[in-house]
């Protein structure tokens, strides 16, 4: 038999149908690939959408869906954490319905209401209030019958007896109350006045609304922004212990009623002379001098990183609008903005939640929990359809620091500016106070307190501003007493 041999060419012809069959696989496999990444991106989105802005999309006032879900569905009620309806639905002799707030001013701010815009938990909480996820059966029944289903519940994580204390203890002062759980980051009361009844407002809204020197629509626990005053002196002394590792038995300062440096000219409150005192007798009798004093000795740029780790210039992690922190201390601040800042005055500012967010970190061993306030959702028959689960944001204090920090806070209410909540019964508090100028007339000032209880194992923490209170000890303490009490006994 006679073999023939290929050449060159010959071979390369029989090769090239193949390589052209691989390279149209690698361009099919390619584009598979290709469409593979798209849907999953889209697929991410769509779970991102849905998880996150979805509620946005529903709340927003201008969606047409919302006035849609409305005229199908009964709104929900939202509870408190007893069950005791704050906001419910009622129909009237019309056969139309309208909303009903059985605790009418108390919890106006933190529950809101659901016309002009929608507020508070009526505004988070809407495109919940305006689902129905009862059995398929039940829902049925209803369409036939001609009747409206009904939207979910909304559990909430509000303390009834806790909001009604602090309601009442404010009285006519405007300010604010706010506390939490510090293991948990549940919100217990929101207590903000001048206040108003959420079932007026439609008949009283451009009177609330025009009303700019009360602000009665304003939550002043969450969008109040105010100087912190003396209760800033808990961040002042974080950052000396930082500076000198926990180390405080070297500090002594005489304290003659004012301090002057580099031509800077701070006062005690009233101008009172302490005399000598050590670090934690100028925390406890909130010395202004002597933490002048001790701002002067701070690392600027330290101080500034301190600050921020506190969640200063930053976003907090809250479900709710808020007012942000502000401090503009940093390695160029002037002496005079140093001192100032040491103190809690200057350009430094703060809303009564985020005061209580740190003061709850402190009680915490430095953890700060992230708030909430809505623990449940169930439907009509009881079912439940979510559960809010408890969440760290992370550690914003070292734990060394918030052993110290504890025990000079519980020297406050021994023997400090807060020795009228040492009287308690089968608990004890530990706190700061403070008293914040606001205007050139330094007569006036807003009166801070901010504390938790009890003092080995730390539950609630509540923080209080009564606007031009004037003392802290005087005003704003012993209306935190009464939040503290209505929880513990």
């Amino acid at each position: 038999m006679r073999m023939f041999r290929k050449n060159k060419k010959d071979r390369k012809d029989i090769v090239k149908p193949g390589r052209r069959h691989i390279d149209s696989n690698r361009e099919i496999g390619f584009i598979t690939y290709l469409f593979i990444a798209i849907f999953l991106v889209m697929l991410g989105y769509l779970g991102y959408f849905t998880q996150v802005k979805s509620k946005n999309v529903i709340n927003n006032t201008y969606n047409k869906r919302q006035a849609l879900l409305e005229s199908r569905l009964v709104r929900g009620d939202i509870l408190s954490r007893e069950g005791n309806i704050l906001a419910t639905t009622k129909s009237d002799n019309d056969g139309g319905y309208y909303r009903n707030y059985p605790y009418r001013n108390t919890f106006a701010h933190i529950v809101g209401y659901s016309t002009h815009g929608v507020l508070g938990i009526e505004s988070m909480e809407n495109f919940t209030l305006l689902t129905c996820d009862a059995n398929i059966a039940s829902r049925v029944s209803n369409d036939l019958a001609g009747h409206k289903n009904h939207g979910d519940n909304v559990y909430t994580t509000l303390n009834t007896k806790m909001q009604e204390a602090a309601y009442d203890a404010m009285d006519d002062r405007r300010g604010a109350v706010v506390a939490m759980n510090v293991k948990t980051g549940e919100i217990l009361c929101v207590v903000s006045k001048p206040d108003f009844d959420p079932n007026e407002v439609i008949g009283r809204w451009d009177r609330l609304n025009a009303d700019t020197g009360n602000s009665p629509l304003l939550n002043r626990a969450f969008l109040g922004s105010y100087p912190p005053g003396s209760t800033f002196k808990i961040v002042t002394a974080l950052e000396y212990l930082k500076e000198h590792g926990g180390n405080t038995s070297d500090y002594g300062f005489e304290c003659k009623g004012s301090f002057e440096y580099k031509g800077s000219v701070i006062n005690c409150f009233n101008e009172t002379s302490h005399g000598w005192v050590n670090f934690d007798d100028s925390f406890a009798q909130s010395c202004n001098s002597s933490f002048a004093n001790i701002s002067s000795t701070l690392d600027k740029k330290q101080f500034e990183s301190t600050i921020g780790e506190l969640l200063f210039n930053r976003e907090l992690p809250l479900p709710f609008k808020y007012s942000m922190a502000y401090s503009d201390i940093g390695a160029g601040s002037s002496t005079d903005d140093l001192l100032q800042t040491g103190i809690g005055q200057g350009r430094t500012t703060i809303s009564p939640v985020h005061m209580l967010m740190i003061t709850s970190a402190i009680a915490n061993d430095g953890i700060l929990m992230r708030p909430y306030v809505v623990s449940e959702i169930q439907n009509v028959d009881g079912g439940t359809i979510s559960r809010t689960r408890v969440r760290e944001y992370g550690r914003i204090i070292e734990e060394q620091y918030t052993k110290s920090l504890q025990k000079m806070m519980r020297q406050v209410v021994v023997n400090g500016t807060a020795k009228r909540l040492i009287d308690t019964k089968g608990y004890s508090i530990s706190g700061k106070t403070g008293s914040a100028e606001y205007s050139s007339n330094k007569s006036l000032s807003h009166a801070w307190f901010t504390g938790f209880a009890g003092a080995d194992d730390p539950e609630i923490a509540v923080t209080v501003i009564v606007e031009g209170g004037g003392s802290g000890g005087a005003v704003a303490a012993p209306i935190a007493k009464r939040v503290f009490d209505a929880y513990f006994n």
